[in-house]
């Protein structure tokens, strides 16, 4: 009652899109990404659906991230709920979307493990919420430690990666998304 039913989210038509907005061919794509010419044209014809790593993949080749193409894969809707037990079954380290659409703000619940080698940099401000555990994150040459219920803001542009220390930590990530200016371009 009053849930937003849906099909699983298919994001061939956000990836085709992003890669013509940005003038790249397939081929550059699969260069960059390390994926297959074909694969890339089945996920982009909806005809395969790409594990998180894959998506991961495509979307650093296209300067972007999952959370953005998955965003723009599904219509917004004004309400919606989005349960727990909706969240499909998956390995650790787990990546949960808690806003489904192309909205103002992002919201990503990380659980268990995460690959404290990849580096972050996103446009926007953001918000990282430690729900439980407890992680290390590493930003602008200093190491910050968050335990259960401690937050630590980043202006956008600010590099950061981060990982956990605990098992089972959960921590929740708030953004502005991407496709908004909301901060002018600072320099680098």
């Amino acid at each position: 009652m009053g849930d937003h039913k849906e099909q699983p989210l298919r994001v061939g038509a956000a990836v085709r899109r992003r890669r013509r907005a940005l003038e790249l061919t397939l081929a550059v794509v699969a260069e960059r990404s390390g994926l297959s010419v074909p694969f890339l044209s089945q996920v982009e014809n909806d005809r395969a659906r790409p594990s998180r790593s894959s998506l991961e993949k495509v979307a650093d080749a296209l300067r972007t991230t999952a959370v953005e193409l998955l965003a723009a894969a599904d219509p917004a809707c004004s309400v919606d709920v989005v349960r727990a037990e909706e969240t499909e079954p998956a390995p650790d380290p787990q990546v949960r979307s808690l806003v489904r659409g192309h909205h103002q703000m992002h919201a990503s619940e990380f659980t268990g493990d995460h690959d404290a080698g990849r580096e972050f940099q996103h446009r926007n401000d953001q918000l990282m919420y430690v729900a439980d555990g407890a992680v290390e994150i590493e930003a602008e040459g200093r190491a910050y430690r968050l335990g259960r219920g401690d937050t630590l803001y980043l202006t956008g542009g600010v590099r950061h990666r981060w990982r956990a220390t605990v098992p089972e930590t959960r921590v929740l990530v708030v953004a502005v998304a991407e496709h908004i200016e909301a901060v002018q371009d600072r320099p680098r």
